[in-house]
């Protein structure tokens, strides 16, 4: 006979819960991890090297030496030229974006020394409306590369973005011309440009100043290409419904 029983429930019949902000679960493995922890080991899972996102000041506080960075073209801010409305107008999405992430944008860019080495850095943030690229995001990227030009800095970019901006239609896409210009005339005078391609990076972005470096970095795991998963899905029942209806299918049969 036992002396002790252990009671399947506290004793207070309460449910216990860890304190909210201090404690993060990983996405990839499961493991529950102290935020410290997780901070002293730059955002990534100590189990399964699993890359959390994380902000662009976190970026920047990771890659630039502490007390060197220089933030340019900060009060940029984007107008609703086209008064946008879909689920709600655009001009509140910028509000909402604007008072959850403290930021004006969905990049941030500046100057900065990496272990001593002058460069220009931007940072993109997922948080503001999916790192999406509007008018304002191109025109910082390219003052970004004008900046690396002018001082002969190296370019850094990282990018963490859902593509363009649907609530600026041809505005946003004319970005991509724009960036991709831009950064030809870095390649002629031959400034280095390294390009760190974060989870997710996708559509415009992509497709143009994210893929243009002289080097591409990608984080481990990083969902990356033009469109989601979703609409590549979509993609491919479109693709086979046409080849069913003009029987353009094979079977193959090597027994």
């Amino acid at each position: 006979m036992s002396w002790f029983k252990r009671l399947t429930q506290n004793i207070s019949g309460e449910k216990r819960e860890l304190p909210e902000g201090l404690w993060t679960k990983c996405e990839n493995c499961g493991e529950i991890i102290h935020k410290s922890q997780l901070e002293l080991n730059l955002w990534t899972c100590h189990k399964c090297n699993y890359h959390f996102r994380i902000t662009s000041y976190d970026y920047i506080n990771i890659l630039i030496d502490k007390g060197t960075f220089k933030e340019m073209d900060k009060k940029i801010r984007s107008v609703d030229v086209l008064n946008f409305v879909d689920t709600k107008p655009y001009k509140e999405r910028l509000k909402e974006a604007m008072k959850k992430t403290g930021l004006n944008e969905a990049i941030v860019t500046g100057t900065g020394k990496m272990n001593g080495i002058p460069v220009v850095i931007g940072a993109m943030d997922f948080r503001f409306i999916g790192g999406s690229m509007g008018s304002v995001v191109g025109e910082k990227v390219a003052r970004a590369i004008e900046k690396a030009y002018k001082t002969k800095y190296p370019l850094i970019i990282v990018s963490s973005s859902g593509g363009a901006r649907m609530m600026e239609s041809a505005l946003s896409l004319m970005q991509m011309a724009k960036t991709s210009a831009m950064l030809t005339k870095l390649a002629d005078a031959g400034i280095p440009y390294i390009s760190i391609l974060t989870d997710p990076t996708t559509g415009g972005v992509t497709a143009s100043y994210a893929m243009l470096g002289d080097i591409n970095i990608a984080e481990p795991g990083a969902l990356i290409g033009f469109a989601g998963p979703r609409v590549i899905k979509q993609q491919q029942a479109r693709n086979y419904q046409k080849d069913f209806k003009g029987q353009n299918f094979y079977l193959n049969m090597d027994l």
